[in-house]
């Protein structure tokens, strides 16, 4: 199951937290998404429109844009009645964090009295007027749960049923982790750069196994 990092913009290059702000993609971030396309977009190729069964998609310009960019007219023609642009999906609320680096929230939370035993951790303390960690796991679940129901019957590859998330780069982090059953506090460093792709799919083909697949090989499909 791939997930697509939407690609650069202007507040991404600067490290700012973009939550709830629309910013749109760079021309580089365009660039970017093309790029990755070309590569891994394609029939035998990593995502394989004719395989898709479901695609996800933030409805934050940047990921429409990353979207449009990602499939022609003539698949995303295909896709009618399989994309589901979807809040469940979107990036982390920052709330009073959006548009800040972390070095600012943490001065700021400090200079409010918070954090005297440790510093901010947004896996476990959220944000100030936006989400919690818990608020985030629930919304990912339920995609997840969605995920699980159409791909369970097709374990060992009856029929192509992958599934496309289109989002931002914390939240699929999120994403990742809550696949595999972490909770959102536990540490595991993950690394997902604007327009990159990920993958992510199960052990022994047992859909209550799900896994992060480290490698690809690239001659094949996976579920």
């Amino acid at each position: 199951m791939p997930d697509k990092d939407a690609g650069e913009t202007e507040w991404t290059i600067t490290g700012r937290y973009t939550g709830r702000s629309d910013i749109p993609l760079t021309k580089y971030g365009e660039l970017q998404v093309s790029s990755s396309a070309s590569k891994v977009v394609g029939t035998g190729k990593l995502i394989d429109p004719s395989r898709i069964s479901r695609l996800f998609i933030s409805p934050r310009i940047r990921a429409r844009r990353t979207y449009e960019l990602l499939f022609d007219d003539v698949s995303r023609a295909n896709f009618d009645g399989l994309c589901e642009i979807t809040e469940d999906i979107r990036e982390w609320d920052y709330g009073v964090y959006d548009g800040h680096l972390t070095s600012e929230v943490r001065a700021g939370r400090k200079g409010r009295g918070l954090d005297t035993d440790r510093p901010w951790n947004i896996w476990i303390d959220g944000c100030e007027g936006g989400e919690s960690a818990k608020e985030v796991s629930d919304r990912l679940d339920r995609i997840i749960a969605k995920i699980r129901e159409i791909q369970g019957p097709y374990m060992h590859g009856e029929k192509g049923v992958d599934v496309v998330l289109i989002a931002h780069g914390h939240i699929l982090r999120a994403f990742a982790k809550r696949w595999i059953n972490f909770d959102l506090g536990m540490r595991l460093p993950l690394m997902l750069g604007p327009g990159a792709v990920g993958v992510l799919s199960y052990e022994h083909h047992k859909v209550d196994e799900p896994a992060l697949l480290l490698g690809v090989n690239m001659g094949g499909n996976e579920l």
